[in-house]
């Protein structure tokens, strides 16, 4: 197997990053510089789903290329960490395989549903009185979670994007990155306190309490998946966390004031 030079590792952080979340973090602060700029943040809004087209199947075809292509870097994560060699007599074929390097697989679902699940409600609760005290102080804009009009295929869209965030964050920010901080050197805490900088920035056109609580989060998850080395129950955590979110919004949100 070869190893990579720690000039290549580098090279192949900023490529990832820049076509994934390192970009979205550079147009997030860029965004709230421009909401600062015009009116105080608590006047402000974010809408995380926002319709793309009037005409229904437009939209809906617009959607879904919008999760297929965010996918690409979790694909180019894959075949960066998979490792290029052929299998020693008496091991699986799978051995160098990224998705179970980073415990992005079936192999204990059970376990896995039930930590996912429990993070989701450890992290969630919390957030939500994050979110109220962000409001009451004036550094959080007002979130909406979904504007998309109302259609047959909504809902199924609202949970794909849910899972779709779930993939790309947690694949990236946390598997990737501390695998690759790791081999250039920095130790455990420098490379969780990194992942979770990068988790709250490009959340910070949300205001200063999302990315405050975000940051939180980094720091729960990175840490959690540097004892288990299992991302899968990262990604279901964050996706039930989006689910309940975005689908919660797009039923609910008008009958209790909300959108």
């Amino acid at each position: 197997m070869l190893v990579p030079s720690r000039r290549r590792l580098r090279i192949e952080i900023w490529i990832v990053l820049g076509l994934s979340l390192g970009q979205s973090a550079a147009y997030s602060v860029v965004q709230l510089l421009d909401k600062m700029s015009q009116a105080p943040l608590a006047q402000g809004t974010s809408t995380l789903n926002r319709s793309q087209s009037t005409r229904e199947y437009f939209d809906l075809t617009y959607q879904l290329l919008d999760i297929i292509f965010a996918l690409v870097p979790v694909l180019l994560v894959l075949y960066f960490m998979t490792e290029q060699r052929l299998p020693k007599a008496g091991t699986s074929n799978d051995s160098g395989s990224a998705f179970r390097k980073l415990g992005f697989n079936f192999a204990r679902p059970g376990r896995d549903l039930l930590q996912g699940l429990g993070l989701a409600a450890l992290i969630g609760i919390p957030s939500l009185g994050l979110y109220a005290a962000g409001r009451a102080l004036g550094i959080t804009t007002e979130i909406i979670p979904s504007a998309l009009d109302a259609y047959w295929w909504t809902i199924p869209v609202l949970i794909l994007s849910a899972v779709r965030h779930g993939i790309v964050e947690e694949v990236i920010v946390v598997g990737y990155l501390l695998d690759r901080l790791g081999k250039l050197g920095w130790s455990v805490p420098v490379a969780i306190f990194a992942s979770s900088m990068l988790r709250g920035s490009y959340h910070l056109y949300q205001g200063f309490g999302p990315f405050i609580g975000n940051a939180v989060m980094g720091v729960v998850f990175a840490w959690i998946y540097t004892k288990t080395r299992r991302v899968m129950p990262l990604v279901i955590a964050h996706a039930m966390l989006d689910i309940v979110a975005f689908v919660g919004f797009s039923l609910f949100g008008k009958s209790i004031g909300l959108g």
